[in-house]
């Protein structure tokens, strides 16, 4: 009842600015003022103003609104984790066996030898000489060819 009365005072008073402004000539100033003070009695008039007041004043209102944003805060940091451990737990799934699947071997431990299983008897060239020569027979060839 009370914020009835408030806003239609705020209303009536808004006019009178808006009468006011209207007598020093100046229309377009006065109709949005007058467009401004008739949107609280209109609130009144349609029951808002009603709904606004026993919602605000209602403590079963305000949990109802708390649990919601507590569902919203729930929701929003289930998708951040997911997001930063890729995925939900079916989609990790899911990759882990198309990976399984993708796999050419998926069961062996080492890679294989090539053609046969063991190697060949012979080398495949002839063995050198033992010691840092070797080590750095690549190194010396590119810098022979730069001429260093």
């Amino acid at each position: 009842m009370i914020a009835e009365t408030i806003c239609s005072a705020v209303s009536a008073a808004g006019l009178g600015i808006a009468a006011i402004t209207g007598y020093r000539k100046r229309y377009l100033a006065a109709a949005r003022i007058a467009a401004y003070a008739l949107v609280p009695l209109g609130l009144v008039l349609t029951g808002a103003v009603d709904w606004a007041v026993s919602t605000a004043f209602s403590p079963t209102a305000w949990i109802g609104f708390g649990l919601l944003g507590g569902a919203w805060a729930l929701f929003m940091t289930t998708r951040a984790v997911e997001r930063r451990s890729g995925g939900t737990r079916k989609e990790r799934r899911a990759a882990e066996r198309a990976a399984r699947k993708d796999a050419v071997a998926p069961a062996a431990s080492a890679p294989s030898l090539g053609r046969s299983a063991r190697p060949s008897a012979a080398p495949a060239s002839p063995p050198k000489a033992s010691g840092s020569g070797e080590d750095f027979s690549d190194i010396e060839a590119i810098l022979k060819k730069h001429g260093i």
